[in-house]
């Protein structure tokens, strides 16, 4: 199977708010509840290796751990850490192999092409969070934002949505895509650091 997206617009996206976050914004709050701007740049650390491997089909601690059981350490270097892991991840996926059979990621089996399209909304929601949580502004192309929207609007069924996404915030249909998709992945398109 040929590769169904192309991560690199939302990975480029992401790549492009590290440099303007600043050491004191490291504690802010993020939309994601009880999580921290580090806690969120570890969290994006993480899920570039483990879908990383994922595409890669190497099994190991990274595609076994779930996101909510490691701990929370961000390195001194994190901006080139996940600048490198980012690269990889869109070189990992670019490989039409990782799209076929089936796959690991964060301790559950699926298949390729979901675990892909999955790493691609991990891009789009963190990346539009990371920058409502330091001032900046995230924009993605529509391919990618249809690929996350296609993914959030098939999982709505609030048991399938638990420990992954918040309920869904009614968005009015003629929103942005962005906000819609914001939306079904459980956040206010509306959130800003001073909610926080």
């Amino acid at each position: 199977m040929p590769a169904a997206y192309d991560l690199e617009p939302a990975a480029t996206a992401v790549k492009s708010l590290l440099p303007q976050v600043s050491d004191d914004q490291l504690g802010a709050p993020t939309p994601c509840a009880d999580t921290s701007v580090a806690d969120l740049l570890f969290h994006v650390l993480g899920l570039s290796t483990a879908f990383r491997d994922a595409a890669r089909k190497k099994f190991g601690p990274a595609t076994s751990t779930s996101p909510t059981g490691v701990a929370t350490d961000l390195p001194q270097d994190w901006r080139p850490q996940i600048e490198e892991r980012l690269d990889e991840l869109v070189a990992a996926w670019r490989d039409p192999q990782g799209w076929d059979g089936m796959t690991q990621a964060g301790g559950v089996e699926l298949p390729g092409a979901v675990a892909g399209q999955v790493a691609l909304n991990e891009l789009v929601i963190h990346g539009w969070d990371l920058a409502r949580a330091t001032g900046q502004s995230f924009t993605a192309d529509d391919e990618t934002l249809q690929g996350s929207h296609d993914l959030l609007i098939a999982s709505q069924d609030p048991a399938d949505r638990e420990g992954m996404f918040g309920p869904v915030v009614e968005v009015p249909a003629e929103a942005p895509l962005l906000d819609r998709v914001v939306g079904l992945s459980g956040r206010d398109p509306g959130w800003s650091a001073a909610q926080g």
